[in-house]
């Protein structure tokens, strides 16, 4: 099960990610009871999180977090998240000049890849 979260004044089609999402998770036969997180953030709250967690003072456009060697503790095993900075996955579709979705389904598939490669 993939769960999108993200502000109201970020447009995306949270349906057509969620599914897309799902098309790739369920590539790695991940258990139906499995969930991913995907977050869409703005530029200092993807800093922040990119200079917690890897020393990076910069908003990068996606980072993905894995927790497939977590212990379970609910019923909904949490996989992964994938955090992706909106304004960052704006202009990185502008500069490749490419349509906002492709760009967000690339970073998504780019983090539920690195999700299982960790």
């Amino acid at each position: 099960m993939v769960h999108l979260y993200s502000t109201s004044r970020y447009k995306v089609n949270k349906k057509n990610l969620i599914d897309f999402a799902q098309e790739i998770l369920n590539g790695y036969y991940v258990a139906q009871v499995s969930a991913l997180n995907i977050i869409f953030v703005g530029s200092r709250k993807m800093k922040k999180i990119a200079l917690d967690y890897k020393g990076e003072n910069v908003a990068l456009p996606v980072l993905s977090f894995s927790y497939l060697h977590d212990p379970i503790k609910d019923t909904e095993q949490v996989i992964g998240e994938v955090v992706i900075c909106y304004p960052q996955a704006v202009l990185l579709a502008a500069e490749r000049d490419k349509k906002v979705e492709v760009m967000m389904k690339q970073l998504i598939e780019h983090g539920i890849k690195n999700i299982f490669s960790k």
